[in-house]
């Protein structure tokens, strides 16, 4: 009986310990379309004539310094309560240059958290790009590069074709090919562990949803080239792919040409869990149009982030971040994102997005 004793103290302390709670480590990664983030210096290369302090928007340093500060409280509050840093990764776009994402993280509300930046000039014509900010305690970039997305208009839209979108501008053609913006790889080290992210912003619905169909799909199937090249290069890469898709998690580009599913049973070896199509099922949206809600702003991650445990970093929840304060409360567009009009210095006409990736603390 008396050997008994230390085995029943051991038994004791075993189940001591695996009562105790879990602790993980978490962070959030974010998207958010900055909606027209324009500086107010006249670029002779882009057609950005209407944000300047000449232009049609009156677009004077205030508004400018505003607009900045507007941006910089979103993106600090993002992933919060469940965690009370700022989103590690954030993907943007709507970006005139690199100058205006300087003068971003250097805000009150963002300089603490210590954020680098990636980004490349695209060909839009707009001058319109995408970006990555990063907390440098955090994530370690190793390679990043911008890949076009080459599609060529065989037909010319009419006045009366057109749809009125976020991103109306007519395409610049040259040799028949439409201009749009790239795709940003970046591949980089997470606390230690690797991880890649595609930042997107596809084609607008200019011309009509279903004429402009076909250069979302062929978005869609240059993210899944991307995708298959690195895991052919390592069968378990964590990619997460973020954007302004300008299609709902419903459209051809998302469910047929990248081949996203929206449960996490569904999800075959290489394949892509898109947390937002739910969320869409359920009548949430990031952004309105005609008093119909959708959401072209999406955040999808490989198999290899959905696995059961967490004993590296995984998905673990997905949200839209629609604060009061992002929300028009009167008028004709009450309950709509609240952006920018000539009156006032809004936010944006899209909603954020977040995923959270947590990992077992030890």
């Amino acid at each position: 009986m008396r050997l008994k004793a230390p085995f029943c103290l051991l038994f004791s302390f075993i189940s001591f310990l695996s009562a105790q709670p879990k602790k993980y480590n978490i962070h959030t990664v974010a998207f958010y379309n900055f909606e027209n983030l324009f500086d107010t210096i006249n670029d002779p290369a882009t057609n950005d004539d209407e944000w300047t302090t000449d232009g049609a928007q009156n677009w004077t340093n205030e508004k400018y310094q505003q607009k900045l500060k507007n941006i910089a409280r979103v993106l600090s509050e993002i992933g919060t309560p469940e965690n009370t840093n700022a989103p590690t990764l954030i993907g943007g776009s709507e970006i005139e240059n690199r100058g205006v994402l300087e003068d971003l993280i250097k805000q009150p509300k963002l300089l603490n958290y210590n954020y680098g930046i990636i980004h490349f000039d695209s060909p839009d014509k707009r001058g319109i790009d995408v970006a990555l900010l990063y907390q440098k305690n955090h994530f370690k970039p190793i390679s990043f590069s911008n890949i076009p997305l080459l599609i060529y208009k065989n037909k010319t839209v009419s006045k009366e074709e057109k749809e009125e979108t976020d991103d109306d501008a007519e395409p610049k053609i040259e040799n028949n090919r439409v201009f749009t913006r790239d795709q940003l790889l970046v591949t980089g080290f997470l606390d230690g562990e690797e991880l890649n992210i595609i930042v997107n912003h596809w084609p607008s619905r200019s011309g009509g949803e279903k004429v402009s169909s076909k250069y979302r799909e062929a978005a869609g199937a240059l993210n899944r080239k991307i995708i298959d090249s690195l895991q052919q290069i390592n069968p378990d890469a964590k990619v997460i792919t973020m954007g302004d898709l300008n299609d709902g998690p419903y459209n051809k580009s998302i469910k047929t040409a990248l081949g996203a599913k929206a449960k996490k049973i569904e999800v075959q070896e290489f394949g892509i869990f898109n947390p937002f199509e739910e969320m869409f099922n359920k009548g949430q949206g990031t952004l309105a149009f005609r008093d119909s809600w959708d959401i072209f702003d999406q955040i999808m991650v490989t198999g290899s982030l959905i696995k059961p445990d967490f004993f590296s970093f995984n998905f673990w929840k997905a949200g839209i971040f629609n604060k009061p304060y992002l929300i028009q409360d009167s008028g004709k567009y009450k309950g709509y994102p609240l952006r920018h009009t000539l009156t006032e210095v809004g936010y944006s006409d899209h909603f954020p997005v977040y995923i959270y990736l947590i990992k077992q603390a030890f």
